[in-house]
Parts: structure tokens; sequence; C-alpha cells
């Protein structure tokens, strides 16, 4: 088997700024990616962990809610955050200060979020429309970053729809303006999470670009990773909804991308260990009953096709303290074999798409938006 070489993600003046053994990321899941989470998969396996998506305004303004997300676990040794903004000034200033106060080593942008709150205010997926504004942002971020040596990368869609393709231009306009690698999620904002990912088009992205170019996109198992790498030649693998329950995803990862043929079964009892750490790291970060009250979305994604009563999964659903959840991890059936039915299976958001994507009126007009006032579109965009 074939063993993948490095990530690498370079600064204008900084070659291999970050190196990414392993060439895996973590992919930014608002309210899942954080610190705790981040290091429960760090522990399983090696690869770049992006903390959960943060505004730029909030930062630059000292939203509290906003400075307490950009907390970073022991074993992260590379900080990677993604920010989301749609002013060039607010979001190099606030490239700024994750460099220089929070000591962040790489830096991600989003414009690739797809729901309604964030582009009806012409943000996420639908603001590569706007070739000016996004290369105004790049630019002026990359600079901001590069005074730190830290690379800068962005994440996008195919585009808006099947009719307003934006790819290919937002790759351009980024390998232009010095951004160190692209991730594309092979969907439009008007799939959201439904259907297919178009891998075709991740292949297109390579061969249009000299940068690296990240995959994302229906990766469910570590053969689906494999797979992605050897049919597009990207650089690297994007996971999001496929660790959801699973972060044991990321050691099949590890060993497929370092040659080996390895997929974990986990029986029900180490994956209840695995929850049980999972809501010890929590706690470390938020406390025992807000990190378990936290924990309790995960539990339908990790004890999905296990035989697992129904009255107990809604026990577990409601869980608050130690002493509860350990009893309740206690009548599970540790023997109980991993359910194969589920390989292979999507996990998390899926649903259908959207009849059409909801963006400010006009904006499909033109393709410049260097004028346009988006003041407004950085509030109200947590957990997007």
């Amino acid at each position: 088997m074939t063993v993948h070489p490095p990530l690498r993600l370079s600064a204008p003046s900084r070659p291999d700024a970050v190196v990414v053994d392993t060439p895996v990321v973590l992919a930014p899941m608002a309210g899942i990616t954080n610190p705790a989470f981040r290091q429960l998969c760090a522990e399983q396996g090696a690869g770049l962990y992006v903390c959960e998506m943060i505004t730029s305004r909030g930062l630059v303004e000292g939203d509290r809610k906003t400075k307490k997300m950009l907390g970073f676990a022991p074993n992260e040794k590379v900080r990677s955050v993604q920010l989301y903004g749609v002013d060039p000034t607010m979001v190099a200033r606030a490239t700024t200060i994750l460099c220089e106060q929070y000591g962040v080593n790489h830096v991600d942008l989003n414009f690739g979020c797809p729901v309604p709150k964030v582009t009806r205010k012409g943000g996420g997926g639908v603001l590569p429309w706007k070739r000016d504004r996004l290369r105004d942002i790049l630019v002026a971020t990359v600079r901001a970053a590069d005074a730190f040596g830290v690379p800068v990368t962005m994440k996008t869609r195919i585009g808006i729809d099947a009719d307003h393709i934006t790819y290919l231009d937002s790759g351009r306009i980024a390998e232009d303006a010095g951004v160190a690698g692209i991730c594309l999620h092979g969907r439009t904002v008007n799939q959201a999470y439904a259907g297919e990912a178009d891998w075709e088009a991740i292949a297109r992205l390579v061969e249009h670009v000299d940068i690296p170019v990240m995959g994302n996109g229906d990766i469910w198992e570590a053969s689906d990773g494999l797979r992605m790498m050897e049919q597009t030649g990207c650089a690297a693998v994007e996971v999001g909804r496929g660790c959801l329950g699973r972060p044991w995803l990321f050691r099949d990862l590890a060993a497929a991308f370092a040659g080996e043929q390895v997929r974990t079964l986990p029986t029900l009892g180490e994956v209840a260990a695995m929850v049980r750490r999972h809501g010890e790291l929590l706690a470390g970060v938020m406390g025992e009953q807000h990190g378990l009250t936290d924990l309790r979305k995960h539990m339908a994604w990790y004890f999905k096709g296990f035989p697992v009563g129904g009255e107990l999964r809604h026990q577990l659903g409601m869980v608050s303290d130690f002493e509860t959840f350990d009893a309740l991890l206690a009548q599970l059936d540790p023997q109980a074999p991993f359910p194969e039915a589920e390989l292979g299976r999507p996990r998390g958001r899926q649903g259908t798409p959207r009849e059409r994507v909801i963006m400010p009126e006009g904006w499909l007009a033109d393709t410049s938006g260097t004028d346009l006032d988006l003041s407004d579109a950085e509030s109200d965009v947590s957990g997007g």
C-alpha cells in the first residue's frame, strides 16, 4: 500500500510553516470541535485538529463567548483555528490577535458554511461569488498572518448551486493571494449535506491550482480517505461528520496512510470507555454538569446500531453527573460486538437539498462586492 506524504502548509515568508505528518484534518464543526473533542481525536491518531469556527468581529471586540472558545488541549502542538468574517480589515485584525495573543499556528477561513442565517447576510458559502471581496479578505489575512510566519488556508464549496459555480475561481484567487491551501467540500451550498459529495470537482481543483488541496465530503471509513486521495490526487483529507461518535476513525486513518490495513471495530464496552473519556475531558474544560450536558448530543452517535434499550438511551441523553453516568454505562453489555452494518453509512446532518439558497437581495447581479455593506453579517452566526 502507498505511504502518503505529509501535508505541508507554507506562509509566504516561511516555507513548510506547518507540516502534518499524517495528511488528515479534523473539520471544524460548530458545537463539536471544542478542546475536549480535539484532544480525544488527537489521542487516537495523528493529524491537524481545527478549533470550531469563531467570528472575527467577536474576537476583535473582545466578546466573552468568542474568547472562551479559544482554549487548546495539552496535546495540540499545532494550534489551528477557523475564522469567519466578511470584512477584510476586521478579519486581518482578528488574525493578528490569534497569532499574537493566542499563539495560533494556522488560520483557516470559512467560505463554505451553508446555514441560512449565515448566507442570508452574504457570508459563508455564498461569499465566494463576490470575487473581489474574497480576494480582499484573503490578501489582508495572509498579510496579517505572514507577519508571524503563520499559514492561512480557506474552506469552500463547489458553488452556490449548479448554476453558480465558484470553486475554480476561488482556488486561483486563493493561490494568487498567498493562501497555503484550500479545502473543498464537494457539495454546493444548495445541497448542504444532502446527496453524495462530488469528488471529481476536488480532482479538477487539484489540476487547477498548485497549492495543496484538501478534500472533504463522505469520508466515513479510512478506506474512503484512501480512495479520495487516489481518485482526486488531493494532498489531504478533511473529516467532519464521519468521526461523530467514532473518534477512533483517526486511528484507522493514521494507520491507512502509513500503509497499514487496520479497521477498528470496538465492542460496546470499549465504546463506553471512549464515551467516559470524552466526558472526563469535557468536564475538565466546562465543569462536570456543563461538560456532561454537552456530551448528551454525542450519545446517539456513539451508540448508533448497538443493542442499547430505548429507556437506557433516554437516560444517557439526560446525564448530568458522573455517578449517574457510570451507573448507566455499567448497564451496557461490554461484549456486544460493533454493528458492522453501520460501516460506511452517513452520520450527523443529512437532510435534503434546499429549494433555494437565501442570499441578500441582488447578490447574484455581479461578482464584485467590494463596496457592499456587510456590517451585520457576523451577528448571530455562532453555531453555524
